[in-house]
């Protein structure tokens, strides 16, 4: 049931460190990885681990927002696999002119830099899924997507405003879609998504950790927020996806997973 044997998954954001991950975890599971980012060194690299891990990947240099490349790249995964089956929409994160200081005037803001922010998240996951999410609903067997959400949707975080409103948004987006998709395309086509917790990413590493690895104050917030009082480790978030791609999770859609630690259930007290 968790097996993901010979489906073709498209990875966006998948030359991140959680796309990484993903990759990895899709590869395992038996499953035909695309590649979706803009780092083509890294996207290329990526694929020659995974085949010499024994797994199939292949790599497209795309942007999220730009229509062109991802029709583009849907065209090329058709070609080299005729179907697509699964859609990981991992491109996002922070704008750090979205970001809103603790001394900084909040009646202030940077609205071109909020509106980044929603462009990035929200229709960074809107316009692959409107794309590659027809060519699963059209194909011949049944296909899943899974957006990538976040703490800072489920509780207010302080200074990042842009990116806490975008992740709200995926989560709206998720259940909306999952409600239509049902209604027009029965249990062909699921979407769901995860909430990661705090995980050390290029974006949020010198947020989080100093350079002699110890906690920052916001680091050591978070870890103080965290009952297991530690930050997770990118493939601690595989397991989730695997049963949200596989067919174990056939009857499951609309539905937001926190993979936290505990962070988005513990009152601080």
């Amino acid at each position: 049931m968790f097996s993901l044997q010979d489906k073709v998954v498209v990875v966006t954001g998948g030359t991140g460190v959680l796309g990484d991950a993903f990759v990895k975890g899709i590869t395992g599971s038996g499953g035909k990885a695309v590649i979706l980012g803009r780092n083509r060194e890294e996207g290329e690299s990526r694929v020659q681990q995974v085949k010499e891990s024994g797994g199939e990947a292949m790599f497209i240099a795309a942007d999220v927002l730009n229509e062109n490349d991802l029709q583009e790249a849907c065209r090329k995964v058709l070609a080299a696999y005729g179907r697509v089956d699964a859609l990981v929409n991992g491109a996002g994160g922070n704008i750090p002119e979205a970001v809103i200081g603790p001394d900084a005037d909040i009646f202030t803001m940077n609205i071109p830099a909020l509106r980044k922010a929603f462009d990035l998240n929200l229709f960074g996951t809107i316009l692959p899924t409107t794309i590659f999410g027809r060519s699963i609903a059209e194909g011949g067997g049944r296909g899943s997507i899974v957006n990538i959400s976040s703490m800072a949707a489920q509780s207010a975080i302080t200074r990042v405003l842009g990116y806490s409103m975008a992740k709200a948004a995926v989560d709206n987006f998720t259940r909306w879609m999952a409600v239509e998709l049902a209604n027009r395309y029965g249990d062909k086509i699921r979407m769901n998504a995860i909430a990661p917790g705090f995980f050390i990413t290029h974006q949020n590493r010198r947020l989080l950790t100093n350079e002699d690895g110890s906690y920052t104050a916001r680091g050591e917030s978070v870890i103080r927020n965290t009952p297991y009082k530690r930050f997770g480790q990118p493939e601690e978030l595989t397991g989730t996806l695997i049963w949200l791609l596989s067919d174990a999770s056939g009857f499951v859609s609309g539905e937001v997973i926190c993979v936290d630690g505990g962070f988005h259930i513990f009152s601080g007290v």
